[in-house]
C-alpha cells in the first residue's frame, strides 16, 4: 500500500476543518484569484495575537491577493475589516495597496512584518457578525490599551482590563489573578490601579471568553478615542492640533480631546496641495454661507497623502452601498490622482454574510487557560477525540455565541442603521445572548451545545509557522455542526426574549419565525411577561433612590442626616423585598417557556401563586410605603430651608440616572401598586373560573385593591404635591406654589391677543388661579410670569365671531379680561371645560384674593388691568429659543407642550403613572432597511431607549406629546406583523412587538400620551 504524501497543515486543517473556499475581498464567495506566475517570496505577517505567519506569494502578486490569504488562513468571512500595515523606508506606518503589486510596495520583504490590524472600526461592535471577527477587534483594543494610544480614564481602562483577564483566566481567584497581573502588562500605568482592576474582575463570575470579549468592546466603543489614529497638523494660526477619521467623518483634535468633527454629510470634498490638507464643506442654506474651506499645514507631502488614503477609504468603507468602480485611463493627461478603494463596503459585507451559508469553524484562544463552550458544535467529544494535540499552539481565533449559531441557522443579517441627526447615530442593538440571559427560546438542540475543551497555549517568543498548499478536508461537516440535545453544559436563554427579538438589528424570513415559534403563545404568558419586563424597569428606578442619591449626598454635610436616614430607612427595605420578588419572576418564567424538566413544565405555566405569596408580605412593608410621602415632604422643606441642599438635589438631576425629576422616583412604590392591581386585573379576566391559577389571582387581586385603597388618599396628595413642586422649578419669581389646598389641573399653550397680535404664553391651571407665561432667558430655560388671573368671579365666554379668530374665547376676570385662542376646537374643548370645573372650585372654597400666587413687582407690572402687554425683543427671541439651546430642563414636559403647542391635565399625568409599560421592541426608521432591538421604557409621556434592561441610564428619549400613533399603511411596504408607527410632522418611527398582545399594550398605553383624556373621567375613577 502506497502511503499519501504529507503536505504541511495549516491552522484550520489542524483545528480539523474543513476545505475552505476562502472569501475575496472583491468577489464575495469565490475562490481566492489564482497566484500569478513568478518566484515566489516569503511574507512575514504579525498577526493580532502576537503570531508570527508566513505566506508565500508571487512576485506579481498584490495586496489584495495577500490579505485573501491571510482570511483563508484564518477562516475569516469578515476580512475586509482589517488591513496589513507597515514601516516603509521613509519609516512612516503605511497601509498596503491592496491594488498595487505586494513586492513594489515592500522593497525589502526579508527585513519588514507586515501587522495585520482592524482598519475599519464599526461605531457598534454588534454589527460585527461572525464571534471571530469580535475576538480580534478585542486583540485590537488590548493592543491599543498596552501601548497608550486607547486612552481613557482609569475606570474605563480598570474594567476593560478585567474583562480581558476573565477571558484569559477566568473567574477571580485573588492569587492567581495578582500574579497574572504581575507577568503580564495591559496598561502603561497598571501598578496604580491594580486593586481597581481586581475589584471589577471579582464582579465577573461566570463570564466566558466570548461574553468577555462583547462587554470589552461595549466598553470601547463608547470610548472617544476609540479606533483614533491620530495624524499630526497645524492650523493656520500655528496651533498643533492631530487629525483623525472615523465612521462619522473627519475629527480634530487637541492632544486627546475633540474639538471638532466634520460630518460626511457637510464635507464637499477632501483634497492635498503639498503640506496642506483642504477640508472643503458644503454651504449650509440656513445660514445663506458661501462655501468654506479649511487648511490643516502636516509635516510633508507624504503626511497629508498617507491621510487622505485612508479618509477616502472610510467614506466608500462606511458610506457607499458597493465598491467604487475604477476611472477610465485619460488619453492623454492625467488630473488628481488615481487612487480609490479596493474591497467590500460594510453593506456588501452585511449582505453577504446574511445571503451565504458560510460555515462556522471553532477555534481556541491563545492565553486563554479556561474551557470554552461558546464557539462549539455539540459533537464535542468527537470533535475533541480526533483534533491533534499541536491545534493548541496554532493561531488563536475567537469563540463562537449562542446568538451566531441561531443567526446561522435563520440566515439572518444585522443592519446598521446610519443617521447624521440627533441620537439615531448611536442607538445600536441589545448584546447578543448570553449564558445567564437575554437570548430567544430557538429549537432545544440550540440551547445545549457542547463544549470542547482548549489546550493552554504557551506563552513566549513568537511562533512561526509556514503556510502551505490549501488544507485537505478534515472532519464530515456533520462533526462540525451537528448537535447535541444531551449535553450538560446546556445554558438558559433568558425569558425576556422572544425569536422575534433576538439579536437586534437581525432580519428573519416570516417562514423562519413562524417554524421556529417555540415559546408559549398563551395571552397569560404574556401578561405575566409584561409584569417581569416592568419589575425590572421599576427595580432600576428604587436603584436611584437606594444608591444613586445616597451616594450623591453621602459627603456632603449640610444634608441633614435624619432626612437621608428617613429616606434609606424606607426605601432599602422595599428595594430588597422586590429585589427577591424579581429573582422569582425571571425562574417562573424560564420554567414557563419550557427550560426545565418537562415532566414538571405543566406546573409552572401560571404565575397567580407567586403574586399572592409576594404581595401577602408586601403588606408587610405598609408602614415603609406610608412614610414615603413623608420623605418627600422633609426633603422639599430641607432643599427650601437649606440653599446647598437644593443645588445638590438639582445638580444629581442633571445625572443621566436620573431620567425623570427626582421627586417621581420618590412616588415609584405607590404607582406600582396600581401597576400590580391592573396586571391581576387581566389575568382574572383572561382566566376562566376553573382555571387554575385563577384562585391565587383574585386572592391577589383582593389583597391589592386593599392596599390601593389604604393609599388612595395619600396618594392623589402626593402627586398633586409632586406636580406642584416640579412646576415650581419651570416657573421664576414663584415664591410658594405648593400651598395646602391648591391643586394643579392643566398646563398648556395658547395664543394671548395683545397689542401686536396673537403671542404665544405657556398657561398654567390652578384650582385658585390661572397664570400666564413666556419662555424666559434663563440658564434653567424657565418660564417667566407675565399676568395672573383669579378664579373667584371669573366668567368664560367663546369669542371666536367678536375677534375673528379661530378657537378663541374670553376669559372676564374681576380686575382684567383676556382674549386667548387655543390651536384647534379639541384644544379648545378641553381648556373651556377645565376651567369651568375650575370656577366651580374656587366658588366652593374658601380661598380668597390673598391666596393668590406671590409674584416679584416686575411681574405685577406686566398684567395691567385690561391694557395691551408690551414685551422687549429679548423677551421674543427667548421665547422662540430653540430646542437645541435649553439646557437640562429642556426636556419637561412644560417644555414639550411649549414647542409642540398643546396642553396636558392632571388626569392625562394620573394616567400615564398607570400606563408604564416596559420591554423589547424592533425600531425602524422611516429611510433604513433594518430593525434594531432597543430596551424601551414608557413613563412621563415619553420614550426612553436602552441597549439592554441593564443599562443604568438611557441612551435618548422621544417625547410622545402631539404624535400620533397609527398602524402602517400598505403603500409603506412593512410587511411585518405587530408593527406601530408614531408620526409627528415629518419625523416618522417603526416599532415593532413580539406577539398581538404586547402590540396591543404598546398601542393602548401610548394612545394614552397622545390622546388627552376627557375631564369626564376623574382622577378617583382611575383608582
Amino acid at each position: 500500500m502506497v502511503e499519501p504524501v504529507e503536505r504541511p497543515s495549516t491552522a484550520g486543517q489542524r483545528l480539523s476543518a474543513p476545505e475552505s473556499f476562502g472569501v475575496s475581498t472583491l468577489e464575495p464567495g469565490l475562490r481566492p484569484p489564482a497566484q500569478p506566475p513568478g518566484r515566489l517570496v516569503s511574507i512575514r505577517v504579525q498577526m493580532l495575537d502576537d503570531t508570527q505567519e508566513v505566506f508565500q506569494i508571487s512576485q506579481r502578486s498584490t495586496g489584495k491577493y495577500l490579505l485573501d490569504l491571510i482570511c483563508v488562513h484564518l477562516n475569516l468571512t469578515e476580512g475586509d475589516y482589517f488591513g496589513l500595515e507597515y514601516q516603509d523606508h521613509r519609516k512612516m506606518m503605511v497601509w498596503l495597496d491592496l491594488l498595487k503589486p505586494a513586492l513594489k510596495q515592500i522593497r525589502r520583504p526579508r527585513n519588514t512584518i507586515l501587522r495585520f490590524v482592524v482598519k475599519f472600526f464599526p461605531p457598534d461592535h454588534t454589527q460585527l457578525m461572525e464571534e471571530l471577527t469580535r475576538y480580534l477587534f478585542a486583540l485590537q483594543v488590548k493592543r491599543d490599551l498596552a501601548c497608550g494610544h486607547l486612552v481613557c480614564n482609569d475606570t474605563s481602562a480598570a474594567l476593560m482590563v478585567s474583562h480581558i483577564i476573565q477571558s484569559e483566566i477566568g473567574d477571580f481567584d485573588e492569587t492567581q489573578s495578582w500574579q497574572h497581573l504581575l507577568h503580564n502588562k495591559y496598561l502603561p500605568d497598571q501598578d496604580a490601579i491594580r486593586d481597581k482592576i481586581m475589584d471589577c474582575h471579582r464582579k465577573h463570575a461566570g463570564q466566558t471568553p466570548a461574553e468577555s470579549d462583547y462587554q470589552l468592546l461595549e466598553i470601547a466603543r463608547r470610548l472617544e478615542m476609540y479606533g483614533i489614529r491620530l495624524h499630526p497638523a497645524k492650523d493656520r494660526e500655528g496651533t498643533k492640533l492631530n487629525l483623525s477619521v472615523a465612521h462619522t467623518g473627519v475629527l480634530v483634535f487637541q492632544g486627546y480631546l475633540k474639538i471638532n468633527a466634520f460630518n460626511w454629510s457637510r464635507i464637499r470634498k477632501l483634497s492635498f496641495k503639498r503640506k496642506r490638507f483642504l477640508i472643503k464643506l458644503r454651504a449650509d442654506p440656513a445660514q445663506n454661507a458661501h462655501h468654506d474651506t479649511l487648511e490643516f499645514a502636516m509635516a510633508s507631502r507624504d503626511c497629508c497623502k498617507i491621510f487622505w488614503k485612508i479618509c477616502v477609504e472610510y467614506h466608500a468603507f462606511f458610506r457607499l452601498f458597493e465598491e467604487p468602480k475604477p476611472k477610465p485611463k485619460p488619453i492623454l493627461f492625467t488630473r488628481g490622482s488615481s487612487f480609490r478603494f479596493s474591497g467590500r463596503t460594510q453593506k456588501q459585507i452585511i449582505d453577504y454574510v446574511k445571503d451565504s451559508e458560510v460555515k462556522k469553524i471553532p477555534f481556541e484562544r491563545k492565553h486563554s487557560k479556561i474551557l470554552s463552550n461558546s464557539g462549539v458544535p455539540s459533537q464535542s467529544s468527537s470533535f475533541r477525540s480526533q483534533m491533534p494535540r499541536e491545534s493548541a499552539i496554532s493561531i488563536p481565533l475567537a469563540d463562537q455565541t449562542d446568538s451566531t449559531r441561531i443567526s446561522e441557522l435563520n440566515g439572518s443579517q444585522q443592519i446598521p442603521v446610519t443617521n447624521n441627526n440627533g441620537f439615531h447615530d448611536f442607538l445600536a442593538p441589545s448584546k447578543p445572548p448570553n449564558h445567564h440571559g437575554n437570548g430567544s427560546a430557538p429549537d432545544q438542540h440550540l440551547l445545549n451545545p457542547g463544549s470542547p475543551g482548549s489546550e493552554e497555549s504557551p506563552l513566549g517568543s513568537p511562533r512561526v509557522a509556514v503556510n502551505g498548499t490549501a488544507p485537505e478536508n478534515g472532519q464530515d461537516d456533520n462533526i462540525i455542526h451537528g448537535s447535541n440535545p444531551q449535553s450538560p453544559d446546556a445554558r438558559q436563554l433568558s425569558p425576556l426574549t422572544s425569536p422575534l427579538l433576538t439579536d437586534a438589528g437581525y432580519v428573519r424570513n416570516e417562514d423562519e419565525e413562524e417554524a421556529r415559534r417555540k415559546f408559549p403563545t398563551d395571552k397569560a404568558y404574556f401578561i405575566a411577561k409584561e409584569l417581569l419586563t416592568t419589575e425590572r424597569t421599576y427595580l432600576k428606578d428604587l436603584q436611584v433612590v437606594t444608591e444613586s442619591f445616597q451616594n450623591a449626598v453621602a459627603n456632603d454635610e449640610t444634608f441633614s442626616n435624619s432626612v437621608k436616614n428617613l429616606i434609606l430607612a424606607n426605601y432599602e427595605p422595599v428595594y430588597k423585598f422586590h429585589e427577591g420578588f424579581l429573582k422569582e419572576l425571571e425562574q417562573r418564567l424560564a420554567q414557563w417557556e419550557g427550560r426545565s424538566n418537562a415532566h414538571i413544565k405543566g406546573d409552572y405555566q401560571r404565575i397567580g401563586d407567586i403574586l399572592l405569596k409576594n404581595l401577602q408580605g408586601l403588606r408587610q412593608l405598609t408602614v415603609h410605603l406610608q412614610k414615603h410621602s413623608e420623605c418627600l415632604v422633609e426633603l422639599e422643606k430641607l432643599c427650601r430651608s437649606v440653599r446647598k441642599v437644593d443645588a445638590l438635589c438639582r445638580e444629581f438631576e442633571q445625572q443621566r440616572v436620573c431620567y425623570l425629576p427626582f421627586n417621581v422616583f420618590l412616588l415609584r412604590p405607590l404607582h406600582r401598586l396600581l401597576h400590580y392591581k391592573l396586571i391581576l386585573e387581566r389575568l382574572c379576566k383572561h382566566y376562566p373560573p376553573t382555571h387554575e391559577d385563577f384562585r391565587d389571582c383574585r386572592a391577589a387581586l383582593a389583597e391589592i385593591s386593599e392596599m390601593v385603597l389604604q393609599l388612595q388618599g395619600t396618594m392623589m396628595k402626593m402627586e398633586n404635591f409632586q406636580k406642584l413642586l416640579e412646576l415650581r422649578k419651570d416657573l421664576t419669581s414663584i415664591d410658594n406654589l405648593a400651598v395646602p389646598g391648591r391643586e394643579f389641573i392643566r398646563l398648556g399653550c395658547l395664543s394671548k391677543l395683545s397689542g401686536k397680535g396673537l403671542q404665544q404664553r405657556m398657561f398654567f391651571l390652578f384650582s385658585d388661579c390661572l397664570v400666564y407665561t413666556s419662555r424666559g432667558m434663563t440658564a434653567a430655560n424657565q418660564f417667566k410670569v407675565h399676568g395672573q388671573l383669579p378664579l373667584y368671579g371669573m366668567t368664560i365666554r367663546e369669542s371666536e365671531e367678536e375677534w375673528g379668530v379661530p378657537h378663541s374665547f374670553t376669559l372676564f376676570g374681576q380686575r382684567q379680561s383676556v382674549v386667548v385662542a387655543a390651536s384647534c376646537a379639541s384644544e379648545m374643548e378641553r381648556w373651556v371645560e377645565d376651567i369651568r370645573m375650575a370656577i366651580d372650585l374656587a366658588v366652593q372654597s374658601s380661598a380668597t384674593p390673598s391666596d393668590l400666587l406671590p409674584t416679584s413687582p416686575t411681574d405685577n407690572k406686566l398684567s395691567g388691568e385690561g391694557g395691551p402687554e408690551h414685551e422687549s425683543e429679548e423677551e421674543l427671541s427667548g421665547s422662540r429659543t430653540s430646542l437645541e439651546r435649553q439646557g437640562h430642563r429642556g426636556n419637561t414636559t412644560v417644555h414639550v407642550c411649549w414647542h409642540r403647542n398643546t396642553s396636558v391635565s392632571m388626569v392625562d399625568f394620573s394616567v400615564a403613572v398607570e400606563n408604564q409599560l416596559s420591554g423589547n421592541l424592533l425600531r425602524k426608521f422611516k429611510n433604513s432597511n433594518g430593525w434594531q432591538k432597543l430596551w424601551v421604557v414608557f413613563t412621563n409621556f415619553s420614550l426612553f431607549f436602552y441597549k439592554s434592561h441593564q443599562d443604568d441610564y438611557p441612551l435618548a428619549s422621544l417625547p410622545l406629546l402631539g404624535y400620533s400613533v397609527t398602524v402602517p399603511s400598505e403603500s409603506e411596504n412593512i410587511h411585518k406583523d405587530y408593527v406601530f408607527k408614531l408620526h409627528f410632522k415629518s419625523h416618522v418611527y417603526y416599532f415593532r412587538s413580539e406577539s398581538e398582545y404586547t402590540f396591543e399594550r404598546w398601542m393602548e398605553v401610548i394612545r394614552s400620551a397622545t390622546c388627552s383624556s376627557s375631564r369626564s373621567v376623574t382622577r378617583k375613577d382611575l383608582y
